[in-house]
């Protein structure tokens, strides 16, 4: 048990240390889509409690979705190198969202639950791939929108001036 906190701990604040390396304006451009993606996962995250399609058997506090270090370490931080090589090229995008997908539901989530840190309950692997792949695909709408928005607010207040 306290060597599973351990590695949650790591792995909330090991990708974290490649943020300085992502340069500022990558960061600061796609911040909003990862951050939108993470409000998205919370809430998806009360509704797989609900369902029990997911079992996070360590809390991390009351009222905290267990997949919070998930969520705002590696998947944060991943979306905004994810986003950073491979925006405007949506077939890479989707390629690797699909590589990147397939190695956690089939790797890393045998890892986590050998750790004792979450378990798939009434979703299937093949399932999880799928949500996985409609969460990317959410994202990179979002961040395309909102890119979309942010230019042409920019174009408005150049021809104001």
């Amino acid at each position: 048990m306290k060597n599973t906190y351990k590695y949650i701990f790591l792995m909330t604040i090991i990708p974290w240390l490649s943020v300085p390396f992502i340069g500022s304006k990558t960061f600061k451009r796609f911040l909003p889509g990862s951050l939108f993606m993470c409000f998205y996962l919370i809430v998806e995250g009360m509704i797989a409690q609900k369902k029990k399609w997911w079992w996070f058997p360590i809390g991390i506090k009351p009222n905290i979705v267990g997949e919070f270090p998930l969520i705002f370490g590696p998947f944060l931080v991943g979306s905004i190198w994810i986003l950073k090589y491979t925006y405007g090229k949506f077939a890479l995008y989707f390629k690797t969202n699909l590589l990147i997908d397939a190695f956690f539901t089939y790797l890393m989530i045998p890892c986590l639950k050998k750790i004792g840190y979450v378990s798939l309950v009434r979703l299937s692997k093949f399932r999880l791939s799928i949500l996985f792949l409609i969460k990317s695909v959410v994202m990179y709408l979002f961040q395309y929108f909102y890119e979309k928005f942010r230019n042409q607010r920019r174009m408005e207040s150049i021809l104001e001036r």
